[in-house]
């Protein structure tokens, strides 16, 4: 019998924009030392764990390939690839604006002008759909990135995921990627 394998997604270790509370999006910023600790706590975490892991991926930016190597360390295991679709949520000209400080309509301001939030949502779950395609049966870490996370999840599940924090483990109801496809072919074929 076939089983369907897991995936638990994890965002990336803290950066120095992490704690500046600056918006990092698609700018390649790299973990600092505190990041690189909190990726071989989760790794250790992982490794303690009965079920074993076969598969480690990750978004092509550097904080995320840093955190995938540092997890794959510990638990012995080399990334296989990285997936363009997992890159986190662009905010364009605001990418390296401090949030810190910024409250109801300003803040809103500065996210809405990034990419949009249903775009990210279908961009994890289509990265989701192919990394399960890539890897059947298999168990499967992916490191991302926050907003991508949160915005994926909030998806799959129907409901407002919250924040995700540095080197979070989220994992993922494979019935709900299942039933988010069966609502997108719907969808497709009903359109004009």
């Amino acid at each position: 019998m076939n089983t369907p394998g897991r995936i638990v997604l994890i965002r990336h270790g803290q950066t120095d924009w992490n704690l500046e509370e600056r918006l990092q999006g698609a700018t390649d910023v790299p973990l600092n030392d505190a990041g690189r600790e909190e990726a071989r706590v989760v790794g250790r975490r992982l490794a303690a764990e009965a079920a074993g892991w076969d598969v480690l991926v990750s978004s092509p930016l550097g904080r995320a390939v840093e955190t995938a190597r540092i997890i794959g360390g510990v638990l012995g295991l080399e990334p296989a690839a990285t997936y363009d679709e997992l890159v986190e949520r662009s905010f364009g000209p605001h990418e390296g604006s401090r949030l810190a400080g910024l409250e109801g309509a300003a803040r809103e301001r500065v996210l809405a002008g990034g990419e949009p939030a249903d775009a990210v949502a279908r961009r994890g779950l289509a990265a989701l759909r192919r990394i399960r395609d890539d890897h059947p049966g298999r168990d499967v870490l992916v490191v991302a990135h926050g907003s991508l996370i949160r915005l994926t999840v909030s998806e799959l599940n129907g409901e407002a995921h919250p924040r995700v924090r540095n080197c979070e483990v989220v994992p993922v109801r494979s019935e709900a990627l299942d039933a988010t496809r069966l609502r997108d072919d719907v969808s497709e074929s009903t359109a004009p």
